[in-house]
């Protein structure tokens, strides 16, 4: 852990602050000198530039919540399932089970012609969504586009494991846009260097319909893996009649949760950080097709008991477009069933950081539990 002190309050860092892009730097400098900060800053090693505040950072706030500390895709985690299967139970050929899994969750821009899921909640929201309709209900068990993805993967010990990566969908980044231009607008967010980092107060009413429709977009996200995660199931099913599911990890990397951290009750952001605490069971995913790890968290309280929630990017989606060709590409995921095409180029892993290095960085925030490998990934 590195230490930088040259802002009103210090930013603890897990990776080389050299390594850090300018961009990046300079949000975590923005952060650190917001007044309602508490204590310090913590950076995971998978930082990198985001829109409002920067992607791999904690922030604990006395009595304040910043909507961007959050991010827009509100609720967006992770999950995965053990299974009793070996590596020996898989066919040579994966194309046919990749094929019953797209069936079944659409992704990309599609959706089910139908809900597949209860819709719970809608109308009870603070801000006006009604633009999206039933398009919401149609979206529960969707997988979407970006980094998001489906994976089949084998740990180390050959068992087979379930993998998923998913949000909110556009109800998140709806209902964070709308607060986030709310929260602009207020006389105490006037002075601040990025208005980007707008933040709610305790006991407004800004504050209350922003946690209000935060939770339910969390609800919503958490309601939508544990839906794709039922038919993910349902084709494992059909392709592995004796398939058993032994034990299922879920768990949020952009969320708000009210916790205590060093004598004190605080807001805790994590956008693109998961929860840490002592024994807690966690996923960090690598990039496409290179792997993941299930880890426990070891509790470290300076980096209010988190760790990363992935590889994080090493180079824009536009440059990486730029820079690698679909022959690229396929040279990259070689041994892992998944498209190979123009369409996903941006998400090719020489466009992330190296996962193994990302886990090297944090050995005191996590403890290896499982490292998986991917041999069949879904992408939108």
């Amino acid at each position: 852990m590195h230490v930088i002190e040259n802002a009103a309050h210090p930013i603890k860092i897990w990776t080389d602050p050299d390594g850090v892009e300018t961009e990046a730097f300079n949000q975590l400098l923005n952060i650190a000198n917001l007044p309602w900060v508490h204590r310090h800053v913590a950076v995971m090693p998978d930082v990198h530039y985001g829109k409002g505040a920067t992607v791999g950072s904690v922030i604990a706030m006395a009595d304040a919540v910043s909507p961007s500390a959050v991010g827009v895709d509100i609720g967006c985690g992770m999950a995965a399932i053990r299974t009793n299967l070996t590596a020996a139970d898989l066919p040579e050929d994966l194309s046919v089970l990749r094929r019953g899994v797209e069936q079944a969750i659409p992704v990309g821009f599609n959706a089910h012609a139908q809900p597949v899921a209860e819709m719970r909640g809608f109308d009870t929201l603070t801000v006006d969504l009604s633009d999206l309709g039933s398009k919401a209900a149609c979206q529960i068990g969707t997988l979407g586009g970006g980094n998001h993805f489906i994976e089949l993967c084998i740990d180390d010990e050959d068992v087979v494991w379930m993998m998923l990566h998913s949000g909110s969908r556009r109800v998140g980044m709806q209902i964070a846009d709308r607060h986030i231009k709310v929260a602009k607008l207020l006389e105490h967010n006037q002075a601040l260097p990025d208005p980007d980092l707008a933040v709610f107060l305790a006991g407004t009413p800004q504050m209350q319909a922003y946690r209000h429709d935060l939770s339910w977009a969390q609800d919503y996200a958490r309601h939508n893996r544990d839906t794709m995660l039922r038919l993910y199931r349902d084709v494992m099913r059909v392709n592995f009649p004796d398939v058993q599911f032994v034990e299922e990890i879920n768990c949020h990397h952009n969320y708000v949760s009210e916790e205590v951290h060093f004598g004190a009750d605080v807001f805790v952001t994590r956008k693109g950080a998961i929860r840490a605490r002592s024994g807690e069971l966690g996923i960090i995913p690598g990039s496409m097709g290179t792997g993941s790890y299930i880890v426990r968290g070891r509790g470290n309280p300076e980096s209010f008991q988190s760790a990363s929630h992935g590889a994080g990017r090493r180079m824009s989606r536009n440059k990486a477009k730029k820079t690698f060709s679909v022959d690229d590409l396929v040279r990259q995921t070689n041994g892992v069933e998944c498209r190979k095409d123009p369409g996903i180029i941006d998400e090719i892993p020489a466009a992330y950081k190296d996962i193994d290095s990302v886990i090297a960085q944090q050995a005191d925030l996590v403890d290896v539990v499982a490292h998986l490998t991917t041999v069949m990934c879904v992408k939108g």
